[in-house]
């Protein structure tokens, strides 16, 4: 099996800015500690499968709580067991799938019978391509990256809009059948299971099953529009090591025009404090054209103030025009060149210390 390596991507762990703000998952990389959803299998949890569901989060919830502590004290292998509180929020995830409330619109499609909502995602994990992704953040790098179908916004301007709106099809696979694209990836030499799409929140109970069959400590990354809910959080946290998280506007009124995602500033901000609580985060904020005071400056200050001026942010600067972006004039241009200084400025006056270069 042929492995991978990006040069000059193994010194970046050594980054203090890197050491700062992602210490376990290096660990994880270098092999000195375990990923989190071997730790969750490796907790032993008594429930019964006919509780009723409020029971069961109870029992997660308080098994929660205790996590943290575990996972700094676990020193040895962890050893799977049979009924572990990995198994726990698959069985939770599962419910969700009759009733589905993975993503803040909480449509309620029973996806077990076939019923798709706003997502279109369906019974099975759709997967688009997996491969070692050489273009994510150097300490990422080789990201065994993959993309699954559909999304729970609808950004005009979404450079994957052929793989988030279905305009490609993809291969059905059960978790299962994931569970040895993860393995291939993690032979090949990747750092992490980047688990993205479109986005990976529709799938929340394909991942935590598929990597239940999973035998390689490989850290997780979940790559997210942070679009989704209190119940998802929930579920990822103790299972996510490393949350890579996109922080798209700065306002509800932007990100209902561009992105059809109403109530999204609360969504993200909750979920970058439960990332920051339970796992460890990388944030992307892609800058907009003629959107730095309204969603730049606003995302910025929020972070610097809540998450910490040593928060690893990356301010990219890529955008193009791609998908229905035209439909809105400002977004029907790339950055200018001032645009990408003002965005620059911004970020060194609010006083963020840890930016990807």
């Amino acid at each position: 099996m042929w492995r991978i390596s990006r040069p000059g991507s193994g010194g970046i762990l050594d980054d203090p800015g890197v050491r700062a703000a992602l210490p376990r998952y290096v660990e994880i990389v270098q092999g000195k500690k375990f990923p989190k959803f071997m730790l969750a299998q490796s907790i032993p949890v008594e429930y019964s499968r006919r509780a009723e569901t409020d029971e069961l989060w109870t029992i997660h919830d308080n098994q929660l709580q205790q996590f943290h502590e575990y996972q700094e004290s676990q020193k040895k292998k962890p050893k799977k067991v049979e009924k572990s509180f990995l198994n726990l929020k698959i069985l939770l995830a599962h419910r969700i799938m009759q009733n589905c409330r993975f993503c803040t619109r909480e449509c309620g499609a029973d996806r077990l019978r076939g019923d798709k909502g706003y997502c279109s995602a369906g019974r099975n994990f759709s997967l688009s391509s997996a491969f070692p992704h050489m273009g994510e953040e150097p300490e990422l790098v080789p990201s065994g990256t993959i993309f699954t179908g559909g999304c729970s916004i609808r950004c005009i301007h979404c450079q994957n809009w052929d793989i988030s709106q279905w305009q490609s099809n993809g291969i059905s696979l059960t978790p299962e059948m994931m569970a040895l694209q993860v393995a291939e990836l993690a032979e090949k030499g990747c750092r992490n299971i980047n688990m993205v799409g479109g986005d990976p929140t529709p799938y929340v109970w394909h991942w935590l099953e598929a990597m239940s069959h999973v035998k390689q400590p490989i850290a997780t990354v979940w790559n997210s529009n942070s679009y989704y809910s209190l119940e998802t959080a929930k579920l990822l946290a103790g299972f996510i090591d490393l949350y890579l998280l996109d922080f798209k506007y700065g306002n509800d009124k932007c990100a209902s025009e561009i992105s059809d995602a109403p109530g999204y500033w609360e969504a993200a901000t909750s979920n970058h404090l439960w990332a920051k609580e339970h796992g460890e985060l990388i944030i992307r904020v892609l800058v907009l054209p003629g959107h730095n005071e309204c969603c730049t400056r606003p995302i910025l200050e929020w972070i610097h103030d809540n998450l910490g001026a040593m928060t690893r942010v990356n301010l990219m600067f890529q955008y193009r025009p791609e998908w229905r972006a035209r439909e809105r004039p400002e977004l029907s241009r790339r950055l200018t060149e001032a645009e990408i200084a003002e965005a620059k400025q911004i970020a060194e006056e609010i006083g963020l210390e840890n930016l990807v270069k």
